[in-house]
Formats: C-alpha cells, structure tokens, sequence
C-alpha cells in the first residue's frame, strides 16, 4: 500500500530521471544545432547566454519577486504567533529561520524563495494566515520550508538554465537559417542535410520540449514537499485541509503573473482545465492529485504522474 514514504522516494527518483533526460535532451540539442551550423562557437556562446542570464535572475530573484507581489517584512512582535509557528518548524526541521514576508490580500497563497537555506524566504497572503487553523497553516508552513530544504528553487534554476539554453540556440539557428547560412562543407554529403532538416525541426518543437520538461520537475517537486511537509508536521490532514480551502478561494491575487505563478503552492492564476494538453504545461499538480497522496487515496505512486 502507498505511503507518504513511497510517495516520496517516487517523486525523488522521478525528479532525478526528469533531470538526466533534460541533460540528454540539451547535449542532443546542442549537438544537433552545432553541427548543422558547423560552428562550435554558437554552442558555447549559447552556454555563457544561458549562464549569465540565469545566475542574475538566481542571485536576486527573492528582491525582485517581492517587490512585484508587493510583499512587506513581517513583524514578529505583532505578529508573534505566526513567527513562533514557522520559528518551531525550522527548529523540527533543522534550518535556520527565514525571512517571513506578507502580501495584504484576502487570497489564500503562499511561496518560497531565495538561493539556499541560509538566504530563504517565505511569503504568506494576510488571507492564509486570518482563514487557516492553526494545522493548516502548519502544513502550509512545512510545505514551504520543503522547498527550501529540498533545494528546489536551485534545482528549478538549473531547468531554468537548460531550458533558457535550448530557447537561445533555437533562436540562433531560426536566425542563421534565414540568412541562408548553414553548413557547407562538402564533408558534410547526404548527412549533412539531414541534420540540417533534423535541426530545422528542433527549432520549432525544441523549446516546447524543453518547457514541458522544465514544467515536468517543477510538479514533481511540488508533489516532493507535500509528503515531505506532512512528515514534518506528521499531520498530513492540516496540509490537505489547507490545500482544498486555498483552492476553492476566489480571492484573486494581485500582481501575479506567469513568471511568478509557479512559486505558489497553488496557481493563482486559477487555471480549471484539465486536458490532457494543459495538464502537461501546468505549473502545479492538480489540487485533488495533491490531496488524494496525501490522504493515502492513491493506491499507486506510479499514478500521480503529471
């Protein structure tokens, strides 16, 4: 029968081969790209555009995350037993205490980010912390700071990174074909239009692979803190509750968008469509997937593939 347990040694070897296969993924793009270009020198240059793109984003996202969402420092004298709730966490989990922000709005959400444990913050809407029982907001809680031990918003970089790769060397070779330009030794024969019409294909379908894979680690991960978040706080109950009240709230956020949207522990862009098309581009897991794990419904770890 699953458990907790199994949920999370499944999601931990899912994330893994996610990740090795994005690694394949890149090398066989990079390699594809490079050679019907006959220019080693795109393919680095692509890697240092890629590296220096994303470390800047990496090194101060949490400033800029909190200022597009409009989030203020919490004050733990005003504030004592919500500092005191995620103070007792950290301490049963063995991390320092992050920074503890608020967005004042009546929507129910939360997130996590900064580069390491050691530079962490966690963000609560005044909704979450007024509407939750003390239980939920917990697992809320635990949910959070899993991401942060888990390092997943490293782990998300590095896809990010990947990602951010296969998009700049498809733009490369969209542009380099345009301009009748390719290659053209005559070493390259029969083959060297065949990858040449291979990489033209890549260009188009590449980048969209490349998402869906990004968007792939990022689900599973989200799946990863929930069983470990409900082993925190061993109440996997609080962060089920938690999970249906955020949910169902129809509180909108405000000053969400797309490239934040994936931080949350729900959408809050509210996405109700379930295709088989869009599930494969969520940023979440479906809210009742979440809930079914954690409430031991899904008698298979195998089954809560996103």
């Amino acid at each position: 029968m699953a458990t907790l347990y199994t949920h999370k040694d499944s999601n931990i070897r899912k994330t893994y081969l996610l990740v090795t296969l994005f690694f394949l993924f890149v090398i066989a793009v990079g390699f594809v790209f490079s050679y019907a270009m006959n220019s080693r020198g795109i393919l680095f240059l692509a890697v240092i555009i890629s590296i220096v793109m994303s470390f800047g984003s990496y090194w101060w996202s949490d400033k800029i995350v909190l200022f597009m969402n409009k989030a203020h420092a919490l004050d733990p004298e005003q504030n004592k037993e919500t500092y005191r709730l995620v103070e007792n966490l950290c301490i049963t989990a063995g991390l320092p205490v992050p920074k503890i922000y608020i967005i004042e709005t009546a929507s129910l959400n939360a997130f996590a980010t900064g580069r390491n444990p050691e530079h962490a913050v966690i963000v609560l809407t005044t909704g979450l912390i007024d509407k939750l029982e003390k239980t939920e907001l917990e697992g809320v809680v635990a949910h959070e700071l899993s991401h942060i031990g888990n390092r997943d918003i490293l782990l998300g970089m590095v896809a990010v990174v990947l990602a951010g790769f296969v998009s700049i060397m498809a733009d490369i070779f969209l542009r380099w074909s345009f301009f009748g330009r390719g290659r053209k030794d005559s070493n390259g024969g029969q083959l060297g239009y065949i990858i040449t019409i291979v990489a033209l294909a890549f260009s188009i379908l590449a980048p969209i692979a490349a998402l869906a894979i990004k968007l792939a680690i990022s689900r599973k991960r989200e799946f990863l803190a929930d069983a470990d978040g409900a082993l925190l706080t061993r109440y996997p109950e609080g962060l089920a509750s938690a999970l249906e009240k955020i949910s169902s709230d129809p509180n909108p956020l405000p000053a969400v968008n797309k490239t934040t949207a994936h931080l949350f522990i729900d959408d809050p862009l509210k996405k109700k469509k379930v295709g088989i098309f869009t599930k494969l581009f969520r940023t979440h897991p479906p809210v009742t997937e979440r809930i079914a794990a954690l409430r031991g419904e899904i008698k298979d770890p195998k089954s809560n593939i996103s």
